[in-house]
């Protein structure tokens, strides 16, 4: 069909189309907005209307046919009754535009436009309905409607009392209401038959209609009488309404397994459908009234009166709201009597409230309008509840009951017929919103409330598709991957007052406010009626109830349930999951050939544990197996247990069940991960793996999408076997907690059974108690994780996983290779005897160094340098580790440094090049710089210590063995930062001045042993010198090395001693010896230090009231310190005797020198004062180095000796 004009003057054309393919017509498709509405000023009151038109199928407007006067409408035109599609439904029904709304209409709207229900329309129903609402006040007749709340939308259907009962006396359904209404309504109900003047005027209206179509029809008699058709027409009617009632038990498959699926009666099949703005109130109106135009009058309204009857205020609004809904400007009048036309008149819609005997106020319909939908609104609360608004005919009292409640008393509450209607309805209306791409999350309280109402109406067993379809859309609006901070109590999903409804009851609103209730003669009547209007009067009250807009902003929230933890938004999540997968398992017809089990009982895990086992063997064998099942997904293996017809409805749904249930158990998984909670972690990660596994064997085409997931949940599953292996101590706790599953979970777990074994990643998932095996099964699943993103290139399509992948490998590589070195470590601690290293030692060797060299190739191909560095510094760590296995264990007097030791210790060095080499910098990660340096500098210095105590004598000269060791100090020194302020900083000071004082004492003892050439002895000379005097520089930064100072003082006072032998002149030996007394005085700091410690250890016990030798400090050597003091007085005593003789010789050869004199006495005078002290034995440790302090300070006052 063409473009229809069925919009009226004041609103242009809107599309339409064949009913087969409806042509919904959006705001924007509409021409001039401003058109599509008016504003009618009535009376001096305003009455806002707006009608736009969503649907229509009437052919273009033509005008219609005047006809002549004395035209006698009682014969029937030519065309009379034939299908026409000018009339619509008028062509094939004597009923015209007063036609009998079907009691599903309202539903069939609904399906069509979906989009308007449950938020911005406030009504969905014929104009028949609406209409008789707004007469009530006006009216005597009955009233008779069925309401349905889905969401904040009200569906008004006409509930025909006299066909409901007809029908329960043929078919019982309707017993119960009957019962309920003879009993509290009208104890002598029976069927009132409509008189012949109704089906009389009814038949001339008809023929009216079809004259006006068609001028040229020439008036002829036909077969039968007028009454004939009447009453063939009057049975068709019945006929049909009847049929539109779906039997409550006899729902066809069709219907109740396809929510998309049309039953009879719930077909949208009205001419248009408008959306009506009346004020403040939004509706969805369907109308089959015809609409002429053409010529001078481009949209009227055709209508047929009885010239001896005035037009009364009942039919003055019925002309007016008719107009109003399909915005039609005029009405054309059409007068007879005795069905003989007598003449037209033209009158607008505007002029219609102001008709004689038919005035009226359209300010009072307004407010009535505004009263009845806020009394609905109030009190019919419950979502998927059927509510009965009813009045009696000559009554003024209107009653609201709840249909739903009354008839759950009775013994099947499925006699609602409207149960299923509105139950797809709910359905319908949250997977709109569902599928909306822009939806905010503030409407997942009313999506949730629609599909929890939705479930709650239908029966299990009869709609199973339904149920599980609803539960998995309820667990779809849990985003189990949001950020927690979105379930704060900020969240916008508790700011929906305004976008939602309530599926509670709302609070009793006060009686005197809006006078909703009453108290009658009849308490059981009250007691059944959930709300009466106790006098018509009260709706033409304005605002006698709440206004609509309050109504909207004060009714309760239906927030979403706010989750304060991510189990918690999880546990909901599988509750659905376990009601849909139950659902879908209900309806498999092959459940004879399924073992029978109990949900209540574990199902026993009887398998081979190869794993634990056979240890790296037997998960060689499972990764095997598991590849080769990866390769099979591919190619789509389907194996179904169960007997599940791959494609069918219930096969589709379990794979989105199965799946969001193993999602729901991942985030557990990681939410338990975080909580340290590690038992608890493996057993929900088990569980989604098992989900996943029976997900692969039911799927028949695998999604890289579904595959990710797997590779998550294996990395997952390797992080936590991990830290289960880092956290054996509490392993008791972490098998608790892994063995522990609830009801849900076993229920789960039993539908997952039905389809499969669920052992496919039995080998990732088994909680060990050895740590290898443990460390194995982690490594394993990282590896299979791996696996999956190269199957179909996932890898390059999520670059980030794949990394955290590759990192997670070298991290878990770089465990196991420490694991396996130190093993070894332990076993070379223990080989005591036997100088050969053992052959399980150099398994261990090639585990761990395989280890890093796979660890150090992930991270290298992630270009991760600072961790390739670390394992590198690992590997050199292990070749030190090796180097000292190969040190002999014989006698250590024999002992030499080997070519092995040698071997190793050069590796390790080229491994700590690499590693630096790897960071190319400090500035990348200055910490593992400064630690490879450190190594590095280790390395080196243990190497050449080795080689300086254990000199390779059988192998090499001395002098390249000096030179070696030399270049290893020296590089040592290199890679030793002893300027950086660091926690390593004492320790770099410690161990530059311990190099600089072996190389002293090195070309000390070279220059003792070493004779002839003079120019390599001054050069030793030289650099001993030198060394002492940077050790010394050193070792006074130190606070804890007085030992050390001390020490390298007295080697060079010996080094002194070594020069002054080959001295001649006494004045060469007296500067020797001044310069060796000089460095005695300079020992005085650590002299200091070392009393220091000694009051600090003498205090300490006073203090705590503990024995001496439990608090002696740690740090100083009593022994140590003793031998040194020893060797320093004897030293001392030496040089100052020595010095006593030379002034003296030199006082008997030369003149008095003044300056000489005082040295001399001042010498002779500590010496003397030194040989008292040496001579007392009984003096303590403390006395001893008082006395030296004190020679010392002497000393330095009296110059030492002449310079």
């Amino acid at each position: 069909m063409g473009d229809s004009k069925e919009a009226g003057a004041e609103c242009p054309p809107a599309g339409a189309a064949a009913r087969g393919g409806l042509s919904l017509l959006s705001q924007g498709e509409s021409e001039d907005p401003s058109a599509q509405g008016s504003a009618l000023f009535l009376g001096g009151n305003e009455v806002k209307s707006r009608a736009v038109v969503k649907y229509s199928s009437a052919p273009p407007r033509t005008a219609f046919a005047r006809l002549e006067e004395k035209t006698d409408l009682k014969l029937p035109p030519a065309n009379w009754l034939r299908e026409s599609a000018k009339l619509g439904p008028a062509g094939t029904t004597i009923l015209g535009n007063s036609k009998k709304s079907k009691p599903f209409s309202s539903f069939g709207m609904a399906y069509d436009f979906i989009d308007s229900v449950g938020n911005d329309v406030d009504v969905v129903s014929d104009s028949e309905n609406i209409k008789k609402l707004l007469k009530i006040p006006y009216s005597k007749s009955h009233v008779s409607m069925a309401v349905h709340r889905i969401g904040r939308t009200l569906l008004l259907d006409e509930l025909d009392i006299q066909e409901l009962f007809m029908r329960s006396s043929q078919t019982g359904d309707w017993t119960w209401l009957k019962e309920f209404y003879q009993r509290l309504i009208d104890q002598k109900w029976q069927r009132k038959k409509k008189s012949k003047e109704h089906w009389y005027q009814k038949a001339i209206l008809s023929k009216f209609l079809y004259y006006s179509i068609n001028g040229d029809g020439a008036a002829q008699p036909v077969p039968s009488t007028a009454e004939q058709p009447e009453s063939s027409s009057s049975d068709q009617t019945n006929d049909s309404d009847g049929a539109s009632w779906p039997a409550p038990f006899e729902m066809p498959s069709s219907v109740s397994e396809d929510p998309s699926a049309s039953s009879q009666g719930l077909k949208n099949d009205f001419v248009r459908n408008i959306l009506w703005t009346f004020e403040d109130i939004h509706m969805l109106v369907g109308s089959n009234m015809p609409i002429f135009g053409g010529g001078r009058y481009p949209a009227v309204s055709l209508r047929l009166r009885d010239n001896n009857k005035p037009i009364n205020v009942l039919t003055g609004i019925d002309y007016w709201l008719d107009n109003l809904i399909c915005n039609v400007p005029e009405l054309v009048m059409c007068f007879h009597v005795n069905g003989i036309v007598q003449k037209y008149e033209m009158i607008k819609t505007e002029e219609i409230p102001n008709l004689e005997n038919s005035n009226f106020s359209t300010k009072v319909i307004k407010d009535i309008a505004q009263n009845i939908l806020s009394f609905l609104k109030s009190n019919c609360t419950k979502e998927g509840h059927t509510y009965w608004l009813f009045k009696a005919s000559g009554s003024d009292i209107v009653k609201l009951y709840d249909l739903t409640t009354l008839c759950e008393e009775t013994e099947d509450k499925y006699q609602n017929p409207f149960t299923m209607p509105v139950a797809i309805l709910l359905y319908k209306v949250a997977c709109n919103m569902m599928m909306k791409k822009n939806q905010n999350k503030k409407h997942y309280g009313t999506i949730r409330t629609l599909l929890l109402n939705c479930v709650k109406l239908l029966d299990k067993s009869r709609h199973p598709q339904i149920i599980a379809s609803a539960n998995y859309m309820l667990s779809e609006l849990f985003q189990l991957d949001e950020p927690k901070k979105e379930e704060s109590s900020e969240s916008p999903l508790n700011e929906n007052s305004d976008e939602s409804y309530s599926e509670e009851e709302e609070e009793m609103p006060d009686s005197d406010e809006n006078g909703s209730y009453s108290t009658s003669s009849d308490p059981s009547d009250d007691n059944k009626a959930v709300a009466i209007i106790k006098s018509v009067g009260e709706l033409s009250v304005p605002e006698k109830y709440k206004s609509i807009h309050q109504i909207r902003v004060s009714m309760p929230s239906c927030t979403f349930p706010v989750c304060h933890d991510t189990e918690e938004r999880c546990r909901l999540v599988l509750s659905y999951v376990l009601e849909g997968l139950k659902s879908v398992d209900s309806s498999i017809k092959k459940e004879s050939d399924l073992p029978a089990a109990d949900p209540n009982t574990p199902i026993p895990l009887k398998y081979e544990d190869e794993s634990t086992r056979g240890g790296p063997e037997g998960l060689e064998k499972q990764m095997a197996l598991f590849l080769d099942k990866m390769g099979s997904l591919q190619k789509g293996n389907y194996s179904s247990q169960s007997g599940m017809i791959p494609g069918s409805w219930q096969h589709k749904m379990k794979l989105q069940l199965i799946l969001k249930s193993s999602k729901a158990y991942y985030v557990l998984s990681d939410a338990a991960m975080s909580l340290q909670k590690y038992g608890r972690a493996l057993r929900y990660i088990k569980l989604a793996l098992q989900s996943h596994d029976t997900y692969c064997c039911l799927c028949t085409n695998m999604l890289s999408e579904v595959l990710l997931f797997l590779s998550q949940y294996l990395t997952l599953c390797g992080d936590i076997q991990l830290m289960l292996a880092q956290n054996a101590n509490n392993r008791a706790a972490h098998l608790e907690e892994f063995n522990y599953q609830t009801k849900e979970d076993q229920e789960i777990l039993h539908s997952l059974h039905r389809e499969s074994s669920c052992q496919g990643f039995a080998w990732a998932t088994d909680l060990s108690t050895d740590l290898e095996s443990q460390l194995s099964v982690s490594c394993k699943c990282y590896e299979a994780a791996n696996e999956i993103l190269q199957f179909s290139d996932l890898k390059s399509q999520n670059p980030e996983h794949y990394v955290q992948v590759l990192k997670r490998m070298g991290n878990i590589r770089n465990e196991m290779g420490v694991f396996y070195m130190n093993q070894a470590a332990a076993l070379q601690s223990e080989r005591v005897v036997s100088k050969s290293v053992s052959t399980a030692e150099q398994q261990l060797w090639k585990k761990s160094f395989s280890c890093f060299e796979k660890g150090i190739h992930n991270f290298e191909s992630i270009d991760d340098a600072t961790n390739a560095a670390l394992l590198l510094c690992n590997t050199g760590r292990l070749m030190r580790i090796c180097a000292q296995a190969h040190c002999g264990a014989g006698d250590e007097f024999k002992r030499e440094f080997s070519p092995e030791e040698g071997l190793y210790y050069n590796k390790a060095v080229d491994y700590y090049l690499k590693a630096l080499r790897s960071l190319g910098t400090r500035d990348i990660h200055p910490a593992v710089w400064d630690s490879v340096n450190w190594e590095l500098s280790t390395t080196y210095f243990t190497m050449a210590t080795l080689q300086q105590d254990y000199a390779p004598l059988s192998r090499k000269a001395q002098e390249q063995i000096e030179k070696e060791v030399s270049e290893a100090m020296m590089k040592s020194l290199k890679y030793c930062d002893v300027d950086s302020v660091s926690a390593r900083q004492p320790l770099c000071q410690y161990r530059a001045a311990t190099i600089h004082h072996r190389l002293a004492s090195m070309y000390h003892s070279c220059l003792r042993n070493q004779v002839g050439d003079e120019h390599l002895r001054k050069q030793h000379r030289v650099l001993a010198d030198l060394h002492y005097s940077k050790a010394v520089k050193l070792f006074q930064l130190l606070k804890d090395a007085p030992c050390e100072l001390l020490r390298v003082q007295l080697e060079r006072v010996a080094f002194a001693e070594f020069q002054m032998t080959s001295q001649n002149s006494n004045v060469g030996k007296l500067k020797t010896l001044s310069g060796a007394l000089d460095i005695m005085v300079r020992t005085k700091h650590a002299f200091q230090l070392i009393r220091k410690e000694l009051v600090e250890e003498f205090d300490q016990p006073k203090s705590d009231e503990s024995p001496p030798a439990a608090d002696s400090s740690p740090s100083l050597n009593r022994e140590e310190v003793i031998k040194l003091l020893s060797i320093f007085e004897s030293r001392l005593s030496f040089l100052l005797l020595q010095s006593i003789k030379l002034l003296s010789s030199t006082k008997k050869k030369t003149s008095s020198n003044t300056d000489e004199d005082g040295v001399l006495k001042t010498n002779k005078q500590i010496y003397s004062q030194l040989l008292r002290a040496t001579a007392n034995k009984n003096a303590t440790l403390l006395e001893r180095i008082d006395v030296l302090l004190h020679l010392l300070d002497q000393l330095a006052r009296g110059g030492g000796g002449v310079q």
